[in-house]
């Protein structure tokens, strides 16, 4: 069988490493080819069938399909206190030789396997597992993902790649995410030609996408230490913008109808009288609100319990007061999820519209292992 083994790294957290993943995932299905996935390092995760598996692993079997294998699919576990269990005892676990089966099992069964990395590429260092390391034993080529910029993109690209350098691990090129879209031809420019004079592929960018970040109302329940009090099952709501409840007016309620309300239970009532003033005279075709976060102690009067069951709307409540919540939200990293279709939706899209996906077909078609 023919295989082809891509290793999907980043910079740091959060700029964008499992949407790169999903939409090439994706790419490579859509290209007929047998595809599989495996997160060799994990750091976050779930229980699953009495074994524990890393988050990401989970969403991606849903996307391929598969019955999840922790020993395959999600073969290392770093969780907390993994590390110093391991530099007390470094000859106890055989962490190297999990990602080896891993990577056997999966080129028996498939053409081309993606496997997604964690964090910046040091991580797992501490067990002789980085990124770099990690992809040098799956013999992968790395495909590098960093975010906007110019200098500063260089500047962490040049440290990023150093440890892969370092171990011999091919690069197949870089996808520059999150890049304002009036710069982008700035960027491809001078990134572009940063890696060019080091026979490096630029392989695409990404434009920002602002509804990627927008977090659901679970998280932000988690996030603020709440309780779903009304409709729980609305929790799959997304939020784009978020408005302070004394301070409604026509500039700050936006048409979208994913606003979160922010208020005191105190002035509850005053809140969804102004925006149900203010969403007759603009004539609004649906309610603007997609949930409600109380703060306080007052109990929900009958007034705002009506129209909180009309429209379906969740609520959360929470002992944080209003500017504590909204610190709180603002400093969320929303990371794709089960819970988030529209945001797989939105990544595969992203990929296919501006990653050199002919270049990547090319490198798994000249590659062959027997």
């Amino acid at each position: 069988m023919t295989n082809k083994n891509l290793y999907i790294a980043a910079s740091s957290q959060h700029v964008g490493k499992t949407t790169s993943t999903l939409g090439i995932t994706a790419a490579f299905m859509r290209a007929g080819l047998s595809t599989g996935y495996c997160k060799p390092l994990g750091q976050q995760h779930v229980h699953l069938k009495g074994s524990v598996v890393d988050k990401d692993a989970i969403l991606f079997a849903d996307l391929l399909k598969l019955d999840i294998r922790p020993d395959v699919h999600s073969p290392v576990i770093l969780g907390k206190g993994a590390t110093e269990k391991f530099l007390d005892a470094p000859s106890r676990y055989h962490l190297e030789e999990k990602i080896l089966y891993a990577r056997e099992v999966l080129e028996n069964n498939h053409d081309i396997i993606i496997y997604e990395g964690t964090g910046h590429p040091g991580v797992g260092s501490i067990a002789n597992l980085s990124n770099a390391r990690v992809a040098k034993i799956l013999d992968a080529e790395a495909i590098m993902i960093v975010e906007g910029g110019v200098g500063s993109t260089i500047d962490i690209l040049n440290l990023s790649l150093s440890l892969f350098r370092e171990e011999g691990v091919p690069v197949a090129g870089v996808i520059i995410n999150k890049v304002i879209p009036d710069k982008m031809e700035k960027v491809r420019h001078y990134v572009g030609g940063w890696l060019k004079a080091r026979d490096l592929r630029l392989l695409g960018l990404l434009p920002y996408d602002k509804t990627l970040a927008y977090p659901l109302i679970w998280t932000i329940n988690k996030a603020v230490h709440g309780t779903l009090e009304y409709n729980k099952e609305k929790g799959i709501n997304k939020i784009e913008k978020i408005l302070a409840g004394s301070l409604v007016d026509l500039d700050s309620l936006s048409k979208s109808k994913d606003n979160l309300l922010v208020v005191s239970s105190r002035v509850l009532d005053e809140a969804i009288k102004r925006i149900i003033q203010i969403s007759t005279e603009e004539e609004y075709d649906e309610v603007p609100l997609s949930g409600i976060v109380l703060t306080g102690d007052d109990p929900v009067t009958e007034y705002a319990e009506h129209y909180i069951a009309e429209h379906k709307l969740p609520v959360i409540r929470t002992q944080l007061d209003t500017y504590a919540v909204v610190i709180k939200i603002s400093k969320l990293e929303v990371k794709i999820n089960r819970r988030t279709p529209w945001k797989i939706a939105k990544a595969i899209e992203l990929i296919n519209s501006n990653v050199d996906m002919g270049t990547l077909f090319e490198l798994t078609t000249n590659r062959s292992r027997s």
